[in-house]
């Protein structure tokens, strides 16, 4: 198995002044079962992210849709919880207007009261 490879190709001296240069060229070459393999784990990682990042997606998008079905429930809530209040107040308003008649009729009845 061969790891690095170089060649360099001569070039003319350089001018007085220049500094020398070579060309290097590297290569990695690497062969075999095991670069395969390691292809194939590779390609099965990534097939198991993309899976992984679907079910994500999947599952934000659910919280989402049950975060505004809560967010409307909540709305209507409290919608009816003040129209509960409301008819609690008028309720007790009533309640005070009517006590409030009964000691007005009764004081009315004693006051007209025939005497024997």
């Amino acid at each position: 198995m061969q790891l690095l490879s170089y060649s360099s190709t001569p070039h003319p001296l350089p001018w007085p002044g220049q500094s020398p240069s070579v060309d290097l060229q590297l290569s990695i070459s690497v062969g075999g079962p095991s670069v395969e393999a390691l292809k194939w784990e590779a390609a099965e990682q990534m097939r198991l992210a993309g899976v992984e990042k679907a079910y994500a997606e999947h599952v934000m998008e659910m919280s989402r849709r049950e975060m505004e079905v809560a967010q409307t429930e909540f709305l209507r809530a409290r919608s009816l919880w003040e129209r509960a209040r409301e008819e609690v107040q008028r309720a007790h308003k009533m309640r005070e207007r009517a006590a409030g008649m009964e000691i007005t009729c009764l004081s009315c009845r004693h006051k007209f009261r025939p005497t024997n």
